[in-house]
């Protein structure tokens, strides 16, 4: 993706968790959003996970927040360990199990984690991905939201 895109479509074949579903049509217009994606075995995004619920918390009347989990092996995608991943790292907000990896193409993820942030209009004001950067990515939002 390049910045100024559009959120893609968030329609796709996975289960939803915590909560019946969202809709790209459901982000725009509101607030800006933070779309992160991870896996369960992945260790750089459970360090990250304690930060990213800190912003979540923090900005709570401000930001959308969306999780993503994108398996990185055959089992990455028991649905029963991304839940006991997500409770056990206070996942509260809409998490989608992406099982067949269709938003990880449309996000064209390579490496997790990954942070997108879009602007209530939905279009993308930042990326970026890898074990660095939660600094930067909370400076990025700390902008978005002035």
């Amino acid at each position: 993706m390049k910045l100024r895109d559009q959120i893609p479509d968030l329609h796709a074949e996975g289960e939803w968790i915590n909560t019946r579903g969202i809709r790209t049509e459901d982000l725009i217009g509101h607030k800006p959003t933070l779309i992160y994606f991870w896996s369960v075995s992945c260790h750089t995004c459970k360090r990250a996970m304690p930060l990213i619920n800190q912003m979540r918390d923090e900005f709570k009347r401000e930001l959308q927040v969306l999780s993503i989990h994108t398996p990185l092996t055959e089992d990455d995608k028991e649905i029963e360990s991304i839940k006991k991943e997500a409770e056990k790292f206070n996942i509260t907000e809409p998490l989608f199990a992406d099982q067949s990896e269709m938003l990880s193409r449309r996000f064209q993820i390579r490496y997790v984690p990954a942070y997108f942030i879009f602007t209530k209009e939905g279009e993308l004001k930042h990326f970026q991905s890898g074990r660095n950067g939660i600094a930067m990515l909370r400076r990025r939002l700390g902008r978005i939201l002035e």
